[in-house]
């Protein structure tokens, strides 16, 4: 059995939304270099594999009153834990719908020769028509648009990164050679959506390409992610049918002319441990005694990439919107799946029915009750691991890499120590020769 494969989710003072609420720290720590820090420390402590953050280009005013906002961008956080961490990877998001492509492939090169190529690209197609506006556009593309232009994206992407040989830099201070010409390849793209030319200005970073992680559930989602994820943490909450979600993407991977066993699936896992079941279930129901009804409904709709404040939450969601069209994201079809299963219920009734946020499933038990059923799952062929989402941060991670590692590592089926440098070597994934995914 392979070695288990951990990311650690950061997010401002726990996955929960009540998070902020019952954690004691200074409500503003959040906004600060040492709070990434420690969940970055803490996470290298227990040796997982990266630290992972996500990002909201466009920010609903609800969000504010309920929960912190520290939607800063990925790659400068993940910069600054470069220099302050050894061996954890650094994974951030980046949307392939309001970014330009060799822009981002320039960032995320950079992020990979400033930690000594730790970086990993989550690749996003961004949901909520809100961000249009931010970046000067008069309407959000379209479902199957912004996937059309996410491969495409991925695409120039790539190439970008390729448009350095390995043995590029000659560094020849005799004959005045600092690299050889005949060693670069512009992109040259001419695509439907991008048009590409030049190199990067530095030479290809140390991974080849950042590891490239995707979290799509749809039916496009999954289909990008079998072209080009190496890492994947979406998934079902039931163990067979992430059982069956493995299985079809790695069958659809193979069918890309991809090796499945270098796309690894981490579904995300909200944890909320306890030294007893009744503690842990005690500090859960805490959570949830504080969490907001107003809150609930609004980030349903938000989620799904709809605007909250369009709608009247004590009447049934309307019909035109979930009858005869395609939902624009896997989030809204669970919300219009709802509502033609109970026409006549109110939205804030169909949201009290559905998950908020990554739609994840929400562990509440002791270290030994996670430790199997981290096991269990691996063992079932439903996963390669976790995306850790702790409850409240840092002190669910910190009760994980504390209690649940050593057990796991006592089992013989978790690291005992980092065996290599790079995020790719920590994955055992390889490094791209120059040209082609997985």
């Amino acid at each position: 059995m392979a070695d288990l494969h951990f990311t650690a989710f950061v997010w401002p003072n726990g996955y929960h939304e009540s998070a902020w609420r019952v954690v004691e720290d200074d409500v503003r720590g959040v906004l600060g270099l040492p709070y990434y820090a420690e969940i970055a420390r803490t996470a290298e402590r227990g040796l997982m594999d990266a630290v992972f953050l996500a990002d909201n280009i466009a920010i609903a005013e609800y969000r504010t009153t309920h929960l912190p906002q520290t939607q800063f961008d990925p790659v400068s956080v993940l910069s600054a834990l470069a220099g302050v961490t050894e061996h954890i990877g650094l994974i951030g998001t980046g949307s392939t719908t309001y970014n330009k492509p060799w822009e981002l492939a320039r960032r995320f090169a950079t992020l990979d020769h400033l930690s000594g190529g730790r970086a990993g690209w989550n690749i996003v197609t961004t949901v909520t028509p809100l961000a249009a506006a931010n970046y000067g556009e008069t309407a959000h593309p379209e479902h199957a648009d912004r996937y059309e232009r996410a491969h495409e994206f991925v695409e120039v992407v790539t190439r970008a990164w390729d448009s350095w040989e390995d043995d590029a830099v000659v560094g020849d201070r005799e004959g005045g050679v600092w690299a050889d010409r005949g060693k670069l390849h512009a992109p040259r793209f001419h695509g439907r959506f991008y048009d590409v030319e030049g190199i990067l200005p530095f030479p290809r970073s140390p991974q080849g390409w950042p590891v490239l992680v995707q979290a799509g559930q749809s039916a496009a989602g999954i289909g990008l992610a079998a072209r080009y994820a190496e890492l994947v943490f979406s998934g079902p909450p039931s163990l067979e049918a992430a059982v069956a979600f493995r299985a079809d993407l790695h069958a659809k991977a193979a069918a890309a002319g991809r090796d499945p066993e270098h796309v690894l699936v981490l579904p995300a896992l909200m944890i909320t441990l306890g030294g007893t079941e009744a503690e842990a279930r005690a500090k859960a129901r805490r959570l949830e005694e504080l969490a907001s009804p107003e809150f609930r409904w609004q980030n349903v709709l938000y989620t799904a990439g709809l605007d909250p404040d369009a709608f009247d939450p004590d009447v049934p969601l309307p019909a035109e919107l979930w009858t005869g069209k395609s939902a624009p994201s896997s989030r809204a079809e669970q919300l219009y799946a709802a509502a033609r299963a109970r026409p006549g219920a109110s939205l804030r009734e169909l949201a009290g029915e559905l998950k908020s946020g990554a739609g994840q499933y929400h562990f509440v038990g002791t270290p030994e009750q996670l430790a199997d059923h981290v096991l269990e799952w691996q063992d079932a062929g439903a996963v390669d691991g976790f995306t850790i989402m702790g409850s409240t941060l840092p002190y669910e991670l910190t009760a994980f890499v504390d209690h649940v590692v050593p057990i796991l590592q006592r089992k013989g089926r978790f690291r005992s120590e980092y065996t290599g440098a790079t995020l790719r070597e920590h994955l055992a994934l390889p490094r791209p020769s120059g040209g082609g995914a997985g």
